[in-house]
């Protein structure tokens, strides 16, 4: 396993497409533990391959219950809907709100090549389309509110967490 650099805003290919998985090789599997460690060097709780330069369909996700390894995600079945401020290891020193959904189904292979399905909800949902917003070429910062689209109540309890409470 190796950590990898992590490619900053204004990289070109962090705004490319990256492309599906026909299968997993030995390959992919040492790309997915790659990820894993570069993932946890960095403190993050997901990554992208495409944020480590390489345009596969691959992510990486890890919100304390282990890491997760999946390939070709689809995302459908949202429901309902939650802002929260995010942050990403491409876009250091940034954060902003982003409403995502509060759960969703996702549809995937693992890294043995087995295609599965789970339902997230949460910080996984949430991380589940970070991640793959990144496979689009979709960073974070793109789809941020507007100071005057982000509740109250949200941003006290972002100031709060700033604060270490």
């Amino acid at each position: 396993m190796a950590i990898r650099k992590i490619r900053i805003d204004g990289d070109p290919i962090l705004r490319k497409r990256s492309r599906a998985l026909e299968s997993i090789t030995d390959r992919e599997r040492e790309l997915f533990d790659d990820m894993i460690e570069t993932m946890h060097d960095a403190d993050g709780i997901g990554l992208a391959a495409p944020q480590v330069g390489i345009l596969k369909r691959m992510i990486v996700i890890d919100i304390g219950e282990g890491p997760m390894k999946v390939a070709n995600p689809v995302l459908r079945d949202y429901e309902g809907e939650e802002i929260l401020y995010e942050g990403c290891l491409s876009i250091p020193k940034f954060s902003g709100a982003v409403k995502r959904p509060h759960a969703l189904t996702v549809d995937y292979m693992d890294e043995n090549g087995e295609e599965k399905t789970m339902h997230a909800t949460g910080l996984l949902a949430r991380v589940f389309c970070h991640e793959t917003d990144h496979l689009d070429g979709i960073l974070f910062k793109d789809v941020t509110l507007r100071e005057d689209q982000i509740p109250e109540e949200v941003r006290e309890q972002h100031e709060r967490e700033l604060q270490g409470e």
